[in-house]
């Protein structure tokens, strides 16, 4: 399977701007492979519409490539637009702040920044958490209903003394989220470790992302609490609209 997927790449990257155009032949001869094995790869590739097929029989780059760099054009873009609003947040106050994204009943973070004096807590860019047990994860369980499903058919297993497992309990807390527009995190995935999130909406309104503050609960649910859920979802807001979405 690894080596298939290996001539697959290889195929895709014989494409050019100066070769923008192959026949099956010359795939076969650049990469040294027989002509049955490449036909079978390019098919499925057509298929799959990374590869399309011209009317001189030649072979092109799809438009399945274009969706997906469209996908991580829009993540770079996210990441761009996101960095200065989300260093504001926490120049304010005490914590670490993440822009979260919705992978397979996960969290993915994708930018992370941390004020000087922020509590050390174990996570990066590119690291995973359940959705569930994070306020992050919540809020995008809360604003996009077919998240859910695949989150519990992971199961729901303790994370931290408060982690909801309970299903039921996290569906009614998911209602909350939506109206309140916001989340927290109450050592439930981190033991004394406290979140607010709040949603990354895109043009179309749909969740896209969420960004949040992280810290140690006492301070969080402090006198500043009131204040950090209004600043947190004040960027969640200015995220949104940096990416196009316009409230009405």
């Amino acid at each position: 399977m690894i080596g298939v997927v290996k001539k697959a790449c290889q195929i895709i990257s014989c494409f050019s701007n100066e070769n923008p155009a192959l026949g099956l032949g010359e795939i076969a001869e650049r990469l040294g492979m027989n002509v049955s094995t490449t036909h079978h790869i390019v098919s499925t590739l057509c298929e799959e519409g990374v590869l399309m097929r011209d009317n001189r029989k030649k072979y092109r780059l799809g438009w399945r490539l274009l969706e997906w760099n469209n996908h991580v054009m829009f993540q770079q873009d996210v990441y761009d637009k996101a960095m200065p609003l989300v260093k504001e947040l926490i120049h304010r106050f005490k914590g670490i702040a993440h822009i979260a994204m919705f992978d397979k009943g996960t969290v993915v973070f994708v930018l992370r920044v941390s004020s000087h004096d922020s509590t050390p807590i174990h996570t990066y860019v590119g690291s995973r958490k359940p959705a569930y047990a994070t306020s992050s994860g919540k809020v995008l369980l809360a604003y996009n209903s077919t998240y859910l499903q695949e989150t519990i058919d992971r199961g729901l297993s303790y994370e931290a003394p408060n982690t909801i497992t309970d299903i039921n309990r996290l569906k009614e807390e998911l209602k909350m989220i939506r109206k309140n527009g916001y989340s927290i995190s109450n050592h439930e995935n981190s033991d004394g470790m406290y979140g607010i999130a709040a949603p990354v909406l895109s043009y179309s309104k749909e969740i896209i992302a969420a960004v949040n503050l992280v810290g140690p609960a006492a301070y969080m649910q402090g006198d500043k609490r009131n204040t950090i859920i209004k600043s947190v979802m004040n960027t969640a807001q200015l995220i949104s609209k940096e990416l196009g979405y316009i409230e009405v």
